[in-house]
This record gives C-alpha cells, structure tokens and sequence, in this order.
C-alpha cells in the first residue's frame, strides 16, 4: 500500500527551527516530484515548496523564500523540509505529497490537484 507519512512537527518558539521528513512506503519516490503544503486553522491549504525528480528544481512560497529548504535523499526514500527562523504565522498542518513525473528533468508543483498521493500531515506550532 502507496504511503507517505510526515514527521517531525512540533512546538517550537519563535526564531527557532524543524525539520521535516515525508517518508514513503509501498513505492519509489525516485520518480515523484514532491510537494510540501500547509493548511493554517481557518485557512485554506498553500503550496509551501516542492523539489523534482531529480533534485535540480526547487520552488518556494514567497512567505517561506530564505528560511525554507526542501531536499531529497532518494536512497532513503524520503523528502525534508528544513525551516528555520519560524514564524507565528507558520503555524499549521504540514503535508507532503507526490507526483509522478515521467522524465527525471521534469518541473515540480504546488497544485494539490496534480498530486497522486498525500500524507496525513505533522502539526507545527510557532509560539513563546
């Protein structure tokens, strides 16, 4: 069973730093372009970053630009999101996602229509 499983949330102060890991089971993602989204309490879902195939794209939301990095280690099967100087308005779910690319130079995307699969998110809080 295709499964991708967050982690590595949790409460921390403002100023201060996570990071992420989406790990998959059940398939490869050496064929994914992975996504990183969010959803804030009473907000829509945002694209926060993704990364392709092959590593050598990478985009950021404008809010995020600086202080997000998203990386990939294919030979474990997982993604990170590694954010530092945290914000209040950071505060969300976190998801990750996937979609299959055919070629390895393929582009990735924040659309969460295009993505095949989703994991169950990781809470990250931002407070004093």
């Amino acid at each position: 069973q295709e499964q991708l499983v967050e982690s590595g949330g949790g409460l921390v102060q403002p100023g201060g730093s996570l990071r992420l890991s989406c790990a998959a089971s059940g398939f490869t993602l050496n064929y994914y372009a992975i996504g990183w989204f969010r959803q804030a309490p009473g907000k829509e879902r945002e694209g926060v970053s993704c990364i392709s195939r092959s590593d050598s794209i990478t985009d950021y939301a404008d809010s995020v630009k600086g202080r997000f990095t998203i990386s990939r280690d294919n030979a474990k099967n997982t993604v990170y999101l590694q954010m530092n100087s945290l914000k209040p308005e950071d505060t969300a779910v976190y998801y990750c996602a996937a979609r299959l690319v055919p070629s390895p130079m393929g582009p990735c995307t924040v659309v969460a229509g295009r993505m095949d699969y989703w994991g169950k998110g990781t809470l990250v809080t931002v407070s004093s």
